[in-house]
């Protein structure tokens, strides 16, 4: 199956320099808040509220495409290494890219795997060529992809853009 066969059933963007809402046990950083975000935005139109009818969460997959990860936590806890200040443990965990997707699929009752992944090109086609191989494997019938990604640091006196994202739900079958 190639990427073209694959039918979006929901897509949401987010909206640059708007925040997402706090997530309990994420801290620091709105990487983790804006995936899970854009998961529920994405999933809810799907499927209503939280979690996913058993039937089609048992074989969806999460999946969150980033370049930079959780950038924002990394210069957190690069600071606080730097200058001796105490780190968090919530830190350790919300590092890993994938404790949030897992958050997400929790939430949801997605039993699919749960993967992160760096994209070589744009995230939107890594996005979808591994959803087709999962799917293409038998691993998943719908895929839910989150692309997100960090503004750099804003230079001293200025602001930044904030983060940025999409997330859609991918299938062999429907189109929306």
């Amino acid at each position: 199956m190639t990427t073209a066969e694959l039918a979006v059933l929901t897509e949401v963007e987010w909206p640059r320099g708007a925040e997402p809402p706090a997530v309990p046990g994420f801290v620091v950083s709105s990487f983790s808040p804006l995936v899970t975000e854009l998961a529920r935005r994405c999933l809810a139109e799907r499927h209503g509220s939280a979690p996913a009818p058993a039937t089609v969460g048992e074989r969806t997959a999460a999946l969150l495409v980033t370049a930079s990860g959780d950038a924002e936590s990394a210069a957190h806890v690069a600071h606080a290494v730097d200058t001796g200040a105490r780190v968090g443990p919530l830190l350790f965990f919300q590092s890993v890219p994938n404790s949030v997707a897992g958050h997400v699929a929790t939430q949801w009752g997605l039993g699919g795997p749960v993967l992160c992944v760096s994209p070589v090109g744009g995230a939107r086609e890594t996005g979808l060529a591994r959803a087709g191989l999962l799917i293409d494997d038998g691993d998943a019938d719908e895929v839910l992809v989150v692309c997100v990604e960090q503004a750099a640091p804003p230079a001293a006196g200025q602001t930044g853009d904030g983060p940025s994202g999409s997330a859609f739900l991918v299938s062999r079958g429907e189109t929306r």
